[in-house]
């Protein structure tokens, strides 16, 4: 098999994705096909992730990660 090296965005310098990423969102505002977040809708996306992270985890799980949190 060939080597495929080093290729494609996700082995860019971080600089240049942001680049293109912003030039990307821009476009699509732009277009006016971009979505914008409301305040209802990034509330909803937040609890949707706290769910998801901590569903498998047990009460004591938590609170050792909360401890050593506080002791960094």
């Amino acid at each position: 098999m060939a080597e495929k090296g080093n290729r494609g965005f996700a082995s860019m310098d971080a600089d240049k994705q942001r680049e293109i990423a912003r030039k990307g969102g821009k476009a699509a505002h732009q277009k006016g096909t971009a979505h914008e977040f409301t305040s209802e809708e990034a509330a909803e996306a937040g609890r949707k992730g706290g769910q998801a992270s901590g569903a498998n985890r047990s009460s004591e799980d938590m609170s050792e990660r909360g401890r050593k949190g506080g002791q960094r």
